[in-house]
């Protein structure tokens, strides 16, 4: 994460939490963790995981004070020597929250750090984290005259399975927090941040480009092709000019996308159209005009996938100009495309 630069590591403490449906219970601390032996390895975990500009905040309906998550962290901001207390609420409300019976026991990681930066600006933070697949090791003993091995079992330095940093900023709209889930591959993995953590993507640049580029991906590929002839190059043609404009600007206008993107008058009706039932489908608001985050624009395109894809035999990268690429049908009726081009590499 290139806006964060850590603070000093404070307090730390670690509890056992179990899978409440498979009876595997809960242990608890009542006192914080010595961690100066290991604490460059914490922030090694911090370094290396959270990497990404997407940021998250708090939120519950009908009230954000209702998100238990919310007070306990707010108790401790407010309070640091409620640390302890508060720890032992959030490993107490995370067991209520592992119930599905393939959620994996771990130990919960709990710390605070002193006078990080974020965007230039000094702010406290708190680091939860959870280890739920433990790595293997050999450890290499003396003895007598010669070494043994044995196998020990420990939490991995270097990826994280599930992590939250929160940041003490923007405490009025919930926060601003970091979300790391790398076992996140089932619907039992969703109760880290739907469940236990309950946050939502924050209102700011990241989110808004994100939106717009989702939501243009989504016209081309699926609600276009239902009232318009568009052949997949015509698709891919879209994604491309759809990147191009955010990679090229560095604000963003609705009508200009528009006109410059998908050019043709009826189009952009249906696109305007699209708009409306993809903000009531999503309860989100598109905005019509927002600064873009570049960071945001990098990410969507790796999913905008400029290819197409010809049986099992060939695939086609369109990285360019449209017009030099033609689809045809010859008279034994074998579909074809016909590219032009002025020097192969």
């Amino acid at each position: 994460m290139q806006n964060l630069v850590l603070g000093e590591l404070g307090k730390l403490v670690i509890h056992f939490v179990g899978n409440k449906t498979n009876g595997e219970g809960i242990r608890l601390s009542n006192n914080v963790t010595q961690f100066e032996a290991i604490k460059v390895y914490i922030e090694q975990l911090i370094n290396k995981n959270f990497k990404s500009e997407e940021f998250y905040c708090f939120y519950f309906l009908p009230s954000l004070n209702l998100n238990p998550m919310y007070e306990f962290l707010s108790s401790i901001f407010e309070n640091k020597d409620s640390f302890i207390e508060q720890s032992l609420n959030c490993a107490r409300y995370l067991y209520d929250k592992s119930t599905h019976p393939q959620i994996k026991a771990g130990e919960l990681l709990i710390s605070y750090f002193k006078e990080c930066e974020l965007f230039g600006k000094t702010t406290d933070c708190i680091a939860i984290f959870k280890s739920e697949n433990k790595e293997t090791i050999i450890k290499v003993s003396p003895v007598n005259d010669g070494f043994e091995l044995n196998d020990e079992k420990g939490i991995n330095i270097n990826k994280l399975d599930k992590g939250c940093l929160i940041f003490n900023t923007d405490k009025e709209n919930g926060y601003v927090v970091a979300v790391v889930d790398n076992t996140n591959k089932g619907a039992e993995a969703k109760y880290w941040t739907d469940d236990f953590l309950h946050v939502k993507p924050r209102n700011d640049e990241y989110s808004k480009t994100q939106n717009v580029l989702s939501m243009a991906k989504n016209f081309v590929l699926n609600e276009l092709p239902q009232h318009f002839e568009v052949s997949k190059a015509d698709q891919v043609d879209l994604l491309n000019k759809s990147v191009e404009y955010f990679k090229k600007n560095e604000s963003f206008d609705m009508e200009t996308f528009a006109q410059e993107v998908i050019g043709q008058k009826k189009m952009i009706e249906s696109f305007n159209t699209y708009k409306s039932e993809y903000e009531f489908a999503c309860e989100l608001a598109v905005l019509d005009r927002f600064a873009i985050s570049e960071a945001a624009v990098k990410k969507q395109a790796k999913s905008l996938k400029s290819v197409i894809k010809l049986d099992k035999n060939f695939h086609i990268y369109v990285h360019g100009d449209r017009d030099l690429i033609e689809q045809g049908e010859d008279e034994e009726g074998r579909k074809f495309y016909k590219i032009y081009y002025n020097k192969e590499s």
